[in-house]
Order: structure tokens, then C-alpha cells, then sequence
């Protein structure tokens, strides 16, 4: 008992010098900082009060695609419904991107079955919440660096650009 005693009041002055050391180097001890949201590249309404989203990233890939991933947010004290609304059945497989320049619009990927590349099994956005979505594209010719975001029932983004 007398060693489990010692260990313990061991610890706590480890601890001590510790939090000394980290008050006396900042002035504050603080939690490790985790990062936040990734900062939006564009944003939109939706049809609907409270309603929005933000495309977060829009980038190229090696095998000829683009990845677009957005976060919905739903402010709103109803729910965001994804059956029939962004697509077909529970995906946002509904998403293009339009290129201006070139005058041609990109539909999201399919595979051999005919599923979509995207976000699927999806079934709501309950109110004062958000959700992470993602889409694979076909990539437009490499001179196109911007290019327009269109998700259904919410205002079209223009000019997004693409990453490398």
C-alpha cells in the first residue's frame, strides 16, 4: 500500500511540473486544436429558408476526374429529404458541374451498374445539423480551371475553382 501511495504522489507532482511548465510557457494551458471545418470555396442558398450549402473542395484527379465534396446544412426546423430530391433514390447523384467555357455539362459518375460515384443511402438532414457529401465527376479539358456547381434546389455557384 505504501508503494501504491508513493506512485500515486509521484504522478501528481509530474503532473504539477507539468502544468507549470505549460502555464509558465503560454501563460494558458489549452486542449490540442483539432481543425475545424474546411473553408468553403463557394456557397448557396437553398430553395427553402435556412438551407445551404458549401462546397468545400473541387479537385483533379489522376484518373481523369474531379471530386467534389460540400457539406448541407440544414438551419432549418424541417427536414432535408434526399428520396427523389437530389437525384435518384437516397444519392445526390442529381449534382452537375456545367462547364461555361467549353458549353457542356458534367453528369456524375456511374459505374457498370449504374451507380452512382457519390453519396448514397441517404435519408435526411434532420434540422439544426449537417452533413459531409462527395460526387466524382468526369474532368473537364485541363484548360478549365473554374467551373459552375449545380445541386438540386439549391442557386447554381459559378465559377468554382478546380485544384490540382
Amino acid at each position: 500500500m505504501k508503494k501504491k501511495n508513493s506512485s500515486i504522489k509521484i504522478f501528481v507532482m509530474l503532473c504539477g511540473i507539468v502544468l507549470g511548465v505549460s502555464l509558465s510557457s503560454g501563460g494558458v494551458l489549452m486542449a490540442q486544436q483539432h481543425p475545424g471545418p474546411a473553408a468553403a470555396l463557394s456557397a448557396a442558398d437553398g430553395e427553402q429558408p435556412d438551407q445551404r450549402v458549401e462546397v468545400t473542395e473541387l479537385k483533379r484527379t489522376s484518373g481523369g476526374t474531379v471530386n467534389l465534396k460540400f457539406v448541407m446544412i440544414n438551419d432549418s426546423n424541417k427536414d432535408i429529404s434526399f428520396w427523389q430530391n437530389f437525384g435518384g433514390g437516397n444519392t445526390i447523384s442529381g449534382v452537375t458541374l456545367v462547364d461555361e467555357k467549353n458549353k457542356k455539362k458534367y453528369f456524375v459518375v456511374q459505374d457498370s451498374e449504374r451507380n452512382c460515384l457519390c453519396s448514397s443511402g441517404l435519408d435526411r438532414v434532420k434540422p439544426k445539423s449537417r452533413i459531409n457529401l462527395w460526387a466524382k465527376f468526369p474532368a473537364p479539358p485541363e484548360d478549365v480551371e473554374k467551373i459552375s456547381v449545380s445541386i438540386p434546389h439549391f442557386q447554381p455557384m459559378d465559377d468554382v475553382p478546380i485544384s490540382r
